[in-house]
């Protein structure tokens, strides 16, 4: 088999006492035949439209020629630079097939002033752009696409040749772009963003970076048997069991990259699994660590630690006391698998795992603010350079910095987490992911980190509709430059304030407590941060 699953601990159990349930009621054949039942009524007419990722690999497969031809063509032109303009599902597969496989794939998942211009000042004259959105209304992408197009113009290139479009078919951007003479690429209307990496979304810009694309298929083909049978031993019902039918349920899963050839993966999975899980008050969160992460020796009880590893064993059933569940196997087959074992863990969890209720509220959010444009908040102080802002319960028992932090850890329930949100310059101050292992130290508890904006698209459904016990640290910067919007009556730099703005705003209205935190000057103020954890 191309994938291999050992598991251990509550993990075991869980897998003994589900797994039985599911092969009865032909989950796996179910999902397989794209049955929308599974998932009860409600869910019903949602399943129904998103489960053509079950047959992506043949669906997708006339693609591969198509887009090879286009990537010779470009290379032909001189081209040999592909920058990715896309959010969540559209940029994490990309993301995490390029680089396992060694190519360059410029991704561009940000509204930052300073990323985007660090992208357009980078070989221009020999770049295409990928731009990728289901509908084509995504705020990102279409600000992405417009200064691409004025950029191109501007150096005396026509923008339908350097820009290449993926979307569904019929949407406003697939009727735009083929009115304009833009190469379209359409991917199949009934695949949800986060389950589309063996899509034209997760294909073409991989193919257009190098990628040995029919590869990554082949290997996805190798499992798509063994998940379709209803057998004890099928991957997608262990690993779907494993991570959501423990009991009581542990429902932070701790993603350890340890011995895999995968990169970031876990990055990709955790957009998956949180969007998929995160709502009706429950949900599984993903909690990407390294393999030094304070949080694996801590021991806690609702913490599933799941390791990436390069073999994990010709046993599904280990006998050691980690508890752990261990995952080894090919890019494609993992891609699949991860994808059935999520749906696997909605009927679980009793969700749906294909809608996400609560992520249009932070983007709602974002629209009012930029339409309104109120005066920004003052802070309530300013600290070490850092203006502080946030939450009454968290503000009003700050006097500083450190306090204002201690404050927001004090805020932890027991089975609490604290999320890092920067919405930064990811390429410039990579350091701060450094902050997500300072901070797990001090509180104890498991510590995600996410990048501004992209993380709305991924966990930032979870932070809503999930469990209410996290507590939200946002990290932005005042940039030196910003860079207007061709025909939007806003810059970047507005959009990204008010992305971060307008999910705080949702967080305090759903109770959570949030610090936001603004470095006037990015890098004395990230040295700050680090001080007032040490």
């Amino acid at each position: 088999m191309s994938v291999r699953l050992s598991v251990s601990g509550a993990a075991a159990e869980a897998v003994r006492t589900a797994v039985p349930a599911l092969v009865a009621d032909r989950v796996a054949s179910g999902i397989t035949a794209q049955d929308p039942a599974l998932w009860g009524p409600a869910a019903e007419d949602e399943a129904s439209k998103r489960l053509g990722w079950t047959e992506a690999v043949a669906i997708s497969r006339p693609l591969v020629p198509e887009i090879y031809a286009l990537r010779d063509e470009l290379r032909a032109a001189g081209v040999d630079h592909i920058v990715l303009g896309g959010m969540g599902g559209s940029s994490l597969a990309p993301e995490v097939i390029t680089r396992t496989t060694g190519a360059h794939l410029t991704v561009l998942d940000s509204t930052d002033p300073g990323q985007v211009l660090s992208a357009l000042g980078d070989r221009l004259t020999t770049t295409a752009v990928v731009i990728s959105s289901k509908s084509g209304s995504t705020v990102e992408t279409d600000s992405q696409k417009r200064v691409y197009e004025r950029a191109f113009t501007e150096a005396g290139i026509e923008p339908t040749s350097r820009i290449v479009i993926v979307t569904d078919p019929g949407s406003p951007l697939d009727e735009s772009a083929r009115a304009a003479g833009y190469r379209v690429f359409n991917a199949d209307p009934n695949v949800g963003g986060r389950y589309s990496a063996l899509t034209a979304f997760g294909l073409v810009p991989s193919g257009l970076a190098g990628v040995d694309i029919s590869e990554i298929l082949d290997e996805a083909e190798t499992i798509e048997l063994s998940l379709a049978v209803d057998t004890d031993d099928n991957p997608g019902l262990v690993l779907g069991a494993a991570i959501a039918a423990t009991s009581p349920l542990r429902n932070k899963l701790a993603i350890v990259s340890d011995g895999t050839h995968i990169v970031g993966f876990a990055d990709w999975a955790e957009q998956l699994i949180a969007e998929s899980t995160g709502k009706d008050g429950t949900g599984l969160l993903p909690v990407v660590l390294e393999t030094d992460a304070p949080e694996l020796a801590l021991g806690l009880a609702d913490v599933q630690v799941v390791r990436l590893v390069s073999d994990a064993g010709e046993h599904l059933f280990r006998h050691d006391e980690s508890g752990e569940i261990h995952v080894s196997g090919t890019l494609g087959a993992q891609l699949l698998l991860w994808e059935y074992a999520t749906a696997v863990a909605g009927r679980l969890l009793g969700i749906n795992p294909f809608d996400q209720p609560d992520v249009e509220s932070a983007k709602i959010a974002t629209r009012g603010l930029l339409d309104d444009r109120p005066e920004p908040a003052p802070a309530a102080f300013v600290s070490q350079g850092i203006e502080v802002r946030g939450t009454p319960d968290v503000i009003g028992a700050s006097s500083d910095l450190v306090s204002a932090i201690d404050v927001l850890l004090d805020e932890l329930p027991a089975d609490g987490y604290l999320s890092v949100q920067a919405y930064v310059d990811r390429i410039a101050l990579p350091q701060l992911e450094g902050l997500r292992a300072a901070l797990a130290a001090r509180a104890e508890r498991p510590v995600t980190f996410g990048w501004g904006p992209r993380f709305l698209h991924s966990t930032g459904q979870f932070h809503k509709g999930g469990p209410a016990v996290g507590a939200f640290l946002q990290i932005l910067t005042a940039s030196s430059s910003d860079l207007d919007i061709p025909e939007r009556p806003f810059t970047f730099g507005e959009l990204i304030t008010a992305q971060a703005n307008g999910d705080a705003q949702v967080l305090a209205e759903h109770g959570r407590p949030v610090l936001s935190l603004t470095l006037t000057d990015p890098e004395t103020g990230v040295g700050a941060l680090f001080d007032a954890l040490a």
